[in-house]
């Protein structure tokens, strides 16, 4: 049902997007071509084509937006964070469209309207999502759209319901109380209470309207479900489950039906999908071309610089840990001085490290010495998006001291990722980035990968832990 109101609601703010993005639009074109602008305005296109563009503009800024989590509540994120989301958005979608016209030879479309365009709509947007807040904001104090229920039994799933409801007061969800054998009435967390028993059940539901139960027992009072679930539903009332298994299953799974059987898989990963994986692959192979062609004056440029400054190779290969635990060669530009393997293999490099080149310092604070991976997406041991492969030595330490962690190499490792995009890089908490990796694994798409590459545009590039 949450999901379901949240759904709706995003569906109802795209409507509102489109409304906005046209209206922002039609008013740049009447800023240039009947306002203040119209004297030196030259129109080599009517109105009809420069409105006939809404046909791309619409998907591509809708792609945006919910690239750039404009569709996440906004207390989530913060409105100074909403804002800045709004600007980098509308920023790339400018980028886009010029670049575009220029690549098709459009030389008679005006460039002003579409300046105009991006600054309206930054304005409106912001605006429309600070009127949305706000009216969510008066209509909870007011009591309005919100939905009774009760939750039976205490347990680190009850904890973690309450902890998203209270998060997300527009779902609108007002928790009465929870019922529980085992712990005594008037234990509270986070000002819900424990008002009884399971068994009172029976007196609460006829003289309380709700609207949903929720069960969210302990594991060890699970040979009670049955009873409980049959006690639910005799009240008529809408019941959902909420396991506690999060020590169990720490990650999202999924359930398939195996002829009525019903089979809970403890992790989805959506790229062992042929399908799935063919798409990425597909994808590596252009981007990895694509960004070859682009990079390679700096790439030419680097080399010149690393050859006379630093004697030695140009390029310096590292054992890695790729998809299904199998180790390949990563290539890198080399911003150390030559040493032997056995030396470097076991260490990071540290603040202020003598190992490191000048020049090799400014590769590695701006992400210039990875470039040589590009190779290695074309090759097939790497992605452009993944989470960062390890050395073996590392890869060894780290499965015995942080959880999950082998569950990354059931992926290519990337050249960029969901981590590095969120500042985890270099000298930072690997449990962290491993969160996050595990995140990108089981909720991977081909708009995640977008995501993440533009993402990677703004900031992922300059590494302020990289030493």
């Amino acid at each position: 049902m949450i999901k379901d109101n949240q759904r709706n609601f995003s569906r109802l703010h795209v409507l509102i997007d489109i409304l906005v993005i046209c209206i922002s639009y039609i008013s740049a074109w009447a800023i240039r071509f009947v306002g203040p602008f119209a004297a030196s305005a030259v129109r080599a296109r009517s109105f009809e084509q420069y409105m006939a563009l809404l046909i791309v503009m619409i998907p591509l800024y809708l792609l945006l937006y919910q690239a750039f989590t404009l569709y996440t509540p906004m207390h989530m994120q913060g409105r100074r964070l909403v804002l800045s989301n709004v600007v980098k958005a509308n920023s790339l979608g400018l980028l886009i469209i010029i670049a575009a016209l220029y690549v098709v030879g459009e030389n008679n479309l005006s460039r002003t309207t579409f300046f105009i365009f991006y600054i309206i709509n930054i304005c409106f947007e912001w605006a429309v999502r600070m009127l949305i807040f706000m009216i969510l904001r008066d209509m909870r104090k007011r009591g309005l759209n919100q939905k009774q229920m009760i939750l039976v039994g205490y347990s680190r799933a009850a904890e973690e319901y309450i902890d998203r409801i209270l998060e997300n007061p527009q779902w609108g969800y007002v928790i009465r109380g929870i019922l529980d054998d085992n712990v005594p009435a008037g234990t509270t967390y986070k000002g819900i209470k424990v008002i009884g028993r399971i068994a009172n059940l029976l007196v609460i539901l006829p003289a309380n309207r709700l609207d949903e139960i929720a069960i969210t027992l302990g594991l060890s009072e699970y040979y009670r479900l049955e009873e409980i679930v049959a006690l639910c539903e005799k009240s008529g009332v809408h019941t959902k489950f909420i396991p506690d298994y999060n020590k169990i299953i720490p990650t999202k799974p999924y359930i398939e039906d195996i002829l009525g059987l019903p089979v809970i898989n403890i992790r989805y990963v959506p790229l062992s999908n042929t399908f799935n994986a063919l798409i990425k692959r597909v994808m590596d192979i252009f981007g990895s071309i694509a960004a070859i062609i682009v990079s390679s004056p700096v790439m030419l440029f680097v080399c010149v610089l690393i050859k006379l400054t630093a004697p030695g190779p140009l390029i310096y290969r590292q054992e890695r840990v790729g998809l299904h635990n199998k180790t390949f060669w990563m290539y890198k530009f080399r911003s150390m001085e030559v040493q032997p393997e056995s030396q470097e293999k076991k260490s990071w490099t540290v603040k202020n490290d003598p190992r490191v080149t000048p020049i090799g310092k400014f590769m590695r604070h701006t992400s210039i010495d990875e470039l040589p991976q590009l190779f290695n997406i074309l090759k097939g041991d790497m992605s452009l998006v993944g989470p960062r492969p390890e050395r073996p030595f590392f890869v060894e330490k780290f499965r015995e001291e942080i959880p999950r962690y082998m569950v990354k190499h059931q992926v290519r490792p990337g050249l960029t990722g969901w981590a590095q995009v969120n500042g985890y890089r270099g000298d930072t908490s690997i449990r962290k980035r491993i969160d996050c990796d595990l995140y990108y694994i089981e909720n991977w798409s081909i708009g995640f990968d977008i995501k993440i590459l533009f993402l990677t545009l703004f900031k992922g590039f300059i590494n302020k832990n990289a030493y």
